[in-house]
């Protein structure tokens, strides 16, 4: 399939992509710095990112069918860094939470039209033997992206307006629009979405970058065929593993929407806010470069389960903190607790978590599996984040992060009954 035609085997075109992902990474957390500008409490940030996490799943499936209808990468990638800019310039003008939440949940359409032409592009122009090599290194330029995106959070907000802040981050948008434009070169052989399960290294790294991947739109149907498997002990494997992921997204959820907020409140500065996910940023990145061999060394299952369980401390430890602790105390615990929880944790559950779900596509029914997944991603973190904002307001953040560690400690019974063995499937 790679060998058809002539194709560019650079990867010199992956820097283009560079400027928007500095753009983009900081976003989430300066909706957040706004809406406590704003006056806004924990409810409102929890229902602006549930608005932002609600618009993921029609966008995925939006931009998927413009990615096999309108075959031009290069059009799809200038117009969403123009889109991008456009939307980041929007953002200090709307001086109301409502008018915030409303410029987020377009940035949730615009920020995920790149990913899947993105993808399609790697594998278009790299042969096959090199796209496991091509995905580790766009993963990894937009990583640094990420990095160099929170870096710039802390400079900024340690001496200049947070408001104009956007006035970098849309000028790097620009500027990836302008460089896709001379450095992507359309693929002389396109093709379709159904080609990212194909190769495991492509449909992790999709997974990565936005967990929803719609080959085509789940039906009733296909959600009783991943949970009939749970009336018997012989077949319960898959749904088990299903509910595991599913239960994981709603603590995540749950924790992450109410994260930052708690930071503000106890009366950490944004920079001390940027640095601390910074921090989490860059352990995520360099635990990434190990969990791979780490967890092919051992059992998946076990894997998962230890990722799970220091996630669930780290959690729990945090709630502990933000309630009994000082400021100096709580910034000093998360610096040390949240890179584990958002970095190491979770990269050596994700990669596990995600080799299963591989092990599990059988070569008839990877579209239905893989919708089926993605709804429940999807709709789980919309669950986690809109309980999130009520139970963090009327309850505090130690019944929120006690709430999201007592779901990993579910997920994690969850996992133990699920198969590590790969079943027959696409070729890798």
């Amino acid at each position: 399939m790679a060998g058809a035609g002539k194709r560019e085997s650079g990867t010199r075109w992956f820097y283009s992509q560079l400027p928007v992902d500095v753009a983009t990474g900081v976003v989430g957390t300066l909706v957040v710095l706004y809406i406590h500008e704003l006056h806004g409490t924990v409810i409102d940030v929890g229902l602006t990112v549930t608005l932002f996490n609600a618009v993921t799943i029609p966008a995925a499936v939006l931009w998927g069918y413009v990615t096999d209808r309108f075959q031009s990468r290069r059009t799809i990638l200038v117009l969403a860094g123009v889109s991008i800019a456009a939307d980041l310039i929007l953002l200090p003008v709307a001086r109301s939470v409502p008018g915030v939440a409303a410029v987020y949940a377009l940035f949730s359409l615009v920020s995920s039209a790149s990913a899947t032409p993105a993808n399609l592009l790697i594998m278009e122009t790299s042969r096959k033997s090199n796209w496991a090599s091509a995905f580790a290194k766009f993963s990894m330029i937009s990583s640094i992206g990420t990095t160099m995106s929170f870096v710039l959070g802390v400079a900024w907000s340690a001496f200049l307006p947070e408001s104009l802040l956007v006035i970098p981050l849309a000028t790097l948008a620009v500027v990836s629009a302008v460089l896709s434009m001379l450095m992507v070169k359309e693929p002389v052989v396109s093709f379709e979405r159904e080609v990212m399960v194909l190769q495991r290294r492509s449909l992790q790294q999709r997974l990565l970058a936005i967990p929803l991947i719609f080959l085509r739109i789940p039906d009733l149907v296909d959600f009783k065929s991943v949970f009939r498997g749970l009336r018997s002990t012989l077949t319960m494997n898959l749904p088990l593993l299903y509910l595991s992921i599913f239960v994981f997204y709603i603590a995540s959820g749950l924790f992450n929407t109410s994260f930052v907020p708690s930071l503000l409140e106890r009366g950490l500065s944004a920079s001390e806010v940027y640095l601390v996910v910074l921090l989490a940023n860059v352990t995520q990145t360099v635990s990434f470069s190990f969990a791979g061999p780490y967890v092919e060394r051992r059992d998946l299952r076990k894997a998962a389960v230890a990722g799970l369980v220091l996630r669930m401390v780290a959690y729990a430890a945090i709630g502990v903190i933000a309630e009994f602790g000082a400021s100096s105390s709580y910034l000093g615990g998360t610096l040390v607790l949240y890179p584990l929880a958002g970095g190491l944790a979770y990269a050596i559950y994700y990669t596990s978590s995600n080799t299963m779900i591989f092990n599990t596509l059988g070569a008839k029914n990877q579209g239905s599996r893989l919708g089926v997944y993605s709804a429940l991603v999807g709709v789980a973190t919309m669950v986690g984040s809109l309980l999130s904002g009520y139970v963090s307001f009327y309850l505090g953040y130690l019944a929120t992060f006690a709430l999201a560690a007592g779901a990993l400690g579910a997920s994690a019974l969850l996992v133990p009954a699920v198969s590590s063995a790969p079943q027959a499937g696409p070729p890798h």
